[in-house]
């Protein structure tokens, strides 16, 4: 902090609490406290993306500390049976069937 002397410590103190009065009667006036920001909403992370963020800390530490992190198994990748596929592209003709048949550009 800047080095000031006592008797400018005691003009900022009170400046500092006429502002505090100030502020006190200005929120008695409005009802509300002026400029005031909205909470901010909470972002929602994801399962996998906590798991991620999770694994990457436990490396960390065992980084630090010297030992291995214990690896995550990976999901086997799913697949889709070539008679899935072909299911899901005949309903798919299906709709877009329909919505050309409404006269629709787009789903």
């Amino acid at each position: 902090m800047i080095h000031l002397s006592a008797s400018q410590l005691r003009r900022a103190a009170n400046l500092k609490h006429k502002i505090e009065l100030l502020e006190k009667q200005l929120t008695r006036l409005l009802g509300s406290t002026a400029g005031a920001a909205a909470p901010r909403k909470r972002r929602k992370l994801s399962t996998a993306a906590r798991r991620k963020i999770a694994a990457a800390a436990r490396a960390r530490w065992a980084k630090q500390r010297g030992t291995k992190a214990p690896k995550l198994a990976a999901k086997p990748k799913r697949k889709i049976s070539a008679a899935g596929r072909k299911r899901l592209a005949q309903l798919a003709k299906a709709r877009w069937a329909k919505a050309k048949a409404a006269g629709k550009k787009t789903l």
